[in-house]
């Protein structure tokens, strides 16, 4: 028997209007397949009747249905293998059809029928012949429910992406600020226009070649960009002495690190920033400043931004030189690795230099 509409008769009290519902029905008998037709029908739902669990397939690769209602002994694909086929999709079934619930049809009281059609995947079973209220009554929860689960389903998806979207935008507001207190930080130094975002990028590059993830990555570039925060609190004529700094001078310029981790302390949320301000001038053997930490003991992110810090103000024009040449920085580099500088780090730093063979990596 092939596809089956009625016209819809007037609502039977008792069921409130409803959107419509698509039902196909899969039974070998034309009697069941009329009964259920016209208990369905009366009810405003848009039927469909097949006979036989392949043109039930065939049927479902146009077709979608909320709800199919499936007899579980039929010649042929009997309803197990019909079903197995539409949850398992390929080539005898549909990949949009995959979730379609499905109530099993029987005439058997078997438990264990029952119990392997559950595992199968059916969402509920309808004893035959039909009782009209039950039938309605099943039918209506199944479609009901799963369009519940759906709305739900598409109500986290659409909160989600607010989150997400949320989220991106404050990133990027982060960002933004991050850069913008960079570029006050530099504006401070005539001769270091851009040289806080140069360390970001030099070091986010390290970070990628020494196999960070990519969450990581981007931390050590918010970290970078606001490495040098600390010179905020460090006299202009000092920062920008032409001539040699004297000793108390130098020793003013060395408070950087200090004074940049207590404005950082002021974001609790992002711990992190505050390592690469304080730490960023330690040595890997011990003899750097403020605290005089070595090798491991220095936090990551300091050791990848203290190699990219230096390699900028090598590569970088200042009060008393112009910007070195790259053979001669890749030498102090090479001379750092181990002492200066994490030998990891450095080696990585040595690397990208040695790829860099028309000297881009420099403060244009």
């Amino acid at each position: 028997m092939g596809r089956t509409l009625q016209e819809r008769p007037k609502k039977r009290k008792g069921y409130p209007a409803m959107e419509e519902k698509k039902i196909l029905v899969v039974d070998d008998d034309t009697a069941n397949l009329i009964m259920a037709n016209s208990i369905l029908s009366a009810e405003g739902m848009r039927v469909s009747c097949v006979k036989s669990g392949e043109v039930a397939l065939r049927f479902l690769k146009t077709n979608r249905p909320d709800l199919i209602l499936l007899d579980v002994h039929m010649p042929g694909m009997d309803g197990f293998e019909t079903l197995a086929a539409i949850r398992g999709g390929g080539h005898s079934g549909s990949q949009e059809a995959r979730d379609i619930p499905v109530i099993f049809l029987t005439a058997d009281d078997d438990s264990d029928v029952e119990s392997r059609g559950l595992q199968a995947g059916a969402m509920d079973f309808i004893r035959k012949p039909f009782v009209p209220d039950v039938l309605l009554l099943r039918v209506n929860h199944a479609i009901d429910l799963t369009r519940l689960q759906a709305d739900l389903s598409h109500e986290v998806e659409e909160k989600t992406r607010e989150v997400l979207t949320q989220a991106q935008k404050l990133a990027r507001l982060s960002t933004q600020v991050s850069m913008a207190l960079a570029g006050a930080i530099d504006a401070k130094d005539t001769y270091t226009n851009g040289h806080s975002l140069r360390v970001a990028d030099y070091s986010r590059a390290i970070a990628a070649r020494a196999g960070f993830s990519r969450e990581a990555q981007e931390e050590i570039y918010m970290i970078g960009l606001i490495h040098d925060v600390g010179k905020i609190g460090i006299p202009d004529d000092i920062i920008n002495k032409p001539s040699r700094l004297t000793d108390e001078e130098y020793g003013i310029i060395k408070t950087h690190p200090i004074l940049g981790e207590k404005i950082l302390k002021q974001i609790p949320d992002f711990p992190k920033l505050l390592m690469g301000a304080r730490y960023h001038h330690e040595r890997y053997d011990g003899r750097g400043y403020p605290d005089g930490l070595s090798g491991e003991d220095i936090p990551v992110e300091a050791r990848i931004i203290a190699v990219a810090d230096a390699y900028d103000a090598m590569s970088s024009r200042r009060s008393y030189r112009g910007v070195l040449p790259q053979a001669q920085v890749r030498a102090e580099v090479e001379a750092g690795k181990g002492t200066q500088f994490d030998p990891v780090f450095a080696d990585i730093m040595l690397s990208m230099i040695d790829a860099d063979t028309d000297y881009q990596m420099r403060e244009k």
